[in-house]
Order: structure tokens, then sequence, then C-alpha cells
């Protein structure tokens, strides 16, 4: 992920405006390690910092067309760019970058190209013919980006807060989607399919056609110049991606560069349940298999690192952002640049352990209309904002626009839990990828059950979380709370903890406005903890706060675990739901 920062329209051209808009760009310099550009014309000034994936040697931006009329900075990477070449005859690129077709799609077909990019991407492009500009967010929000106003009627356009909050009067998240354009002075929405508004989808299950979907989706995000891996947690989405992407390596360019045996990643606790199973997976496939520990105190440690860079204080994205920024450094020593991930999954399917209590297919379907939505501000910028941290790029084949269509687009009785035929979390996806003559991945470990990343690292990292924020947080802290932060008012020690650390670094009111709220359970959507009364007792974003469903689940109206909550007829339930989802739908490729 490269880093962009854009002011456009400011009052002031002069070298100490430059000087400024340099200085705020070095800000995003983790983000781009390898080359650092800026572009004046008039009051305008384009800067990036580039972490260089395709085309190491001539890609550096801003990007221009031909006559350089049209000035680009990009953040991101276009998969479908050597097709809309070829539709570009007409044009003469200046390098091998997949960003370079943008300038030259903008001459060609005005505002309306950004639909045609198949990937993820931030992007600023100024036309110096009428001094006119746009603005760019991809679909899901993979890419994260922020715009901001100043007093004296400036736009400022970041990669990352801390890019513009100390300039701008007021600033937002741009919203994924989403285009602004100068010529018309406002926001308008790009990306509308038919998911988007919520209309129940009555397309029979075809497993077939799920799995060449994603297989598609992961296969395209093999375009590197670089060296890469796969993150592996050994959870269902991870092992997937690792999988396919071991099975399709061979004879890519990618392969040919760095060779076919693929490199995967991962970090726990001494003993964590991820370990063990991310290690019989790579064991499996045979991969490269690089382990990592980390103790709860490395973890403690990195927390005001973590919370400066994810720019966040949200409890659920600052314990898994912790473990994945950690890794993202081991990972970079390395001189690995890029990793495929598996972000999206639960959020589109269905996956997290509440989907037990959805009461109909009506609100399982709405439920995961809004989790894909909120993405940005929760597993998207975790995963960019954690690997950016060291200058690697995260790649997530489940947020791929053309897979998440043939998602979303299955009724969603198919993905409802039952407990009754046997069907887990994610049934479909699962059942997909079931083949009895070449399996993909082992039955235990393609019907292991969900595992929040921040739970599957080691449960002693929660726990000890919250007992070195009870250690910083007092009683009559939280009794004040309200009065503090009136704003998403903290009601545990653990996210009071978080909040006095993000106001440190991000006083202004704009960036406390950025970070989501409101009472979840699981990772849910406040709308689904109304789905079992016993929650609103037992708020947490855990997995194990999905009590009656986690095989090892807080006890009630307790932060403690407790093995022996789940009673032994409810585990023998489960067992028997895994045994009789593992057939599954064996299917011939």
């Amino acid at each position: 992920m490269c880093g962009i920062l854009a002011v456009l329209g400011c009052s002031d051209d002069s070298q100490a405006k430059r000087v400024r808009v340099l200085e705020l760009c070095r800000r995003l310099k983790h983000r781009g390690p390898d080359w650092s550009g800026i572009y004046q014309h008039g009051d305008s000034y384009l800067a990036h910092q580039r972490l260089a994936i395709l085309d190491p040697a001539s890609g550096d931006q801003p990007l221009f067309n031909e006559d350089k009329s049209i000035v680009v900075t990009v953040n991101g990477e276009i998969y479908n760019h050597e097709a809309l070449r070829a539709g570009l005859k007409n044009h003469k690129f200046q390098t091998g970058s997949d960003c370079d077709v943008i300038a030259h799609l903008y001459e060609e077909y005005g505002e309306n190209f950004v639909g045609m990019l198949d990937g993820i991407f931030s992007f600023v492009l100024l036309d110096i013919r009428d001094n006119s500009f746009i603005v760019a967010r991809d679909a899901m929000g993979v890419t994260s980006l922020y715009i901001g106003w100043g007093l004296d009627g400036s736009i400022w356009i970041s990669s990352e807060l801390k890019g513009l909050h100390d300039d701008c009067e007021h600033f937002e998240c741009f919203p994924p989607g989403h285009l602004y354009s100068s010529k018309t002075g406002g926001m308008r929405q790009w990306y509308n399919p038919p998911w988007f508004s919520e209309a129940i989808p009555s397309t029979p299950y075809d497993p077939l056609v799920l799995r060449h979907a994603f297989e598609s989706a992961v296969v395209k995000r093999l375009m590197t110049d670089v060296p890469f891996g796969v993150l592996l947690s050994g959870g269902l989405d991870s092992s997937l991606v690792a999988s396919i992407t071991a099975r399709y390596l061979a004879g890519t360019k990618a392969a040919k560069q760095w060779g076919a045996q693929l490199h995967s990643f991962c970090i726990g606790l001494e003993g964590s349940p991820d370990l063990k199973a991310a290690k019989e997976v790579a064991d499996y496939l045979g991969t490269v298999h690089h382990e990592f520990h980390f103790t709860v105190q490395d973890g403690i440690d990195a927390i005001e690192d973590v919370i400066y860079h994810i720019e966040t204080y949200d409890v659920t994205t600052i314990r898994a952002s912790t473990p994945m920024f950690l890794i993202s450094r081991k990972i970079k020593s390395l001189g690995v640049k890029m990793v495929i991930s598996g972000e999206g999954s639960d959020e589109i399917f269905g996956g997290y352990l509440y989907f037990h209590k959805a009461p109909n297919k009506e609100e399982f379907h709405h439920e995961t209309c809004r989790k894909i939505k909120a993405l940005h501000q929760y597993d998207c910028l975790r995963a960019n904002k954690a690997t950016s941290a060291w200058g690697l790029e995260a790649r997530a084949p489940f947020l791929d626009k053309e897979f998440i269509d043939v998602a979303m687009a299955i009724d969603p009785e198919w993905k409802m839990i039952k407990h009754e035929q046997g069907r887990i979390e994610k049934w479909v996806l699962r059942s997909a990828f079931d083949d009895e003559e070449r399996p993909y991945l082992p039955k235990h470990i393609l019907y292991r059950q969900k595992e929040q990343f921040s739970d599957g690292v080691g449960y002693s990292w929660i726990d000890g979380l919250k007992v070195h924020a009870a250690e910083n947080v007092t009683d009559k802290m939280i009794q004040n709370a309200e009065h503090i932060f009136p704003h998403n008012t903290p009601t545990t020690k653990e996210a009071y903890y978080y909040r006095m650390i993000f106001e440190r670094f991000f006083p202004q009111n704009s960036a406390r406005l950025t970070v989501p709220g409101g009472a979840s359970i699981a990772c849910s959507t406040a709308k689904a903890v109304e789905w079992d009364a016993a929650w609103s007792n037992n708020l947490d974003p855990s997995g194990r706060a999905a009590l009656g469903v986690h095989l090892s689940a807080y006890a009630p109206n307790s932060t403690a675990p407790a093995a022996g909550i789940m009673p032994a007829n409810m585990t023998d339930n489960f067992h028997r739901m895994v045994e009789l989802s593992a057939p599954g739908v064996a299917i011939q490729s």
C-alpha cells in the first residue's frame, strides 16, 4: 500500500506550502518507503509515498497522460490493467505500472471510468486543462482514505488521518465506492450493486459457481513483481486462500520470478489454537511456513504504536490489529512486500458465531449487508494499516467485486446455520471446497469452528489486555467516562484505556467521529444484539462472548473464560454437526 496526500485549491502556492505538504506526506512514509514524489500546479499539490509492487523500476508517481495535462497519484492495485491497456490502443504508456491506466481512462471516458477498474484503489486525479479534479475510493474501502477541509477553502485528501488532522478545520472518512468531483462540488456513489439495496436474493446455491468465483478472485491477486506470501491462521478463510494460492501458483509470472513454493506466515502466543492449526495446514499444502511467537507483554508494549498507526479506539480492531502489526514487521524483515489474507468472508457468509441466533433468513441477510458496508471501519482498516505500518501490502480476495456479486446473490436460506441439517457457520463456503477426489484442506480444518483472530492467537491475549487496562483505569474514571468522553462513551476499562491513547494522538472532534461505536456481541452490529436477550448483559466483541455457541465461551455475566460453560450435550451436538457437515458436497473440478 502506498501513501497519497493532496491539497487542492489552497490559498497559498508558496515554497513554504510545498515544504509543509512534503512534511505531512513524510508522516505516511511507512506506507511507501520505496520512493517519494510531489507535483504542484498552481494552488494544488499531489504527493505520493510509493510501495513498489509492480514495475518497481519505472512506476514512480505521480503518473501522467501523454501531454501531462492529467496527473494522478494512486494507492492501490488494478488487477485488470492489462485488459484495460489493450482497449486503449491509441494511448502511449510511460510505465509498466498497473495504475498507469487511470489517467488514460479518464481521457477516454471522463469521470465514468471508475467502475471499469477491478482492484483496490484510492486516487486523486488533477486535470490541469480546467483545473478540475476527482477523488475516488474502491468499492469496499480496502484502501484507507480521508477527506478534509481547510479554512481557506482548500480540500485535503490523505491515506491516513495523520496526514491532514493538524491542518484541517474538519475531516472525515472518504466513503468507499464513492467519487468526489470538483465540477459538481460533491460526492456520488459509483458502486451500487444489487445487494446494496438489501433486498432478499433468491439465486439457488451452486457450490461449483461459488468455488470458481473465489478461485478467480485469488488467482488475479497473484499479480506481483516482488516476493509475497499468505497470512495463515489455520482458520477456514486463510486456509482456503493458502490452498488455492498453492494450487495455482505454478506457471504464474510470480512463480517464475520467485519460485513455485508458497511462503506462509502465522503468529500467536505459545501453544495458541492458530499456531497448531496453521502448522498442520502448512504441512498439508507444503508451504515454506514461518511461525512467529509473541507474548502478552510484547503486545501490550506495542499498543500505543498500534493505535497511532491504525487510528482507531475500537476495542475489537485494536485487539486484532496488534498481532497483525507484530507479524507484519517480521514478514517485512524477510524481504516480503505483499501478503494475501482472508478478510471479508465472515461478513459475506455470516461466519461470526452470533449468526447462530439469526431468527430468519431476512435478518441474516440484512446483517451481512450491514457488516459488509461497515468493513472499511473495521477489518479493512486493520488489514490495510497494520500491514502498511511496515511497508507491507495486504490483498483480500474475499472482497473481490465479482466474487461478492456471486456470494451475495445466493438465497440466504442456504447460509443459515441449521443444526438439525448439520450446517455450521459458513457451510456454503465449506461445502463448495469439500472435494473428495482432490481435497483442498483436511476435513477438520475445513470444518473448524470460527475463531476470531484476536481469540485464535491465544485466549490469554484478550484476558491479558483486560488485566492491563484494569491496572491503568480506575473505577472512578469509568464512573465519570460520560463526562470525559460524551461521544462513544467507553463502558469498559479496556475501552477507556484505548480511548485515552487515541485522544492523545488525535484530539480533534473530527478524529473521534471517524471511529464507529455502539453495542456489539462477538463482532455483531448493534441491531443483531437484539437477537438474544441474554447478550445485553455480556457485551464483548470476542467470539467467546457468544454464550452457548463458542466451545470456550466466557462464563455468563463475566469476562473470564469458563471451559465448562457449554453443557455436555451441546458440545456433543456441535461435534455431531461437524460430522454431519464433513461429507459435504463432493464436486468435480
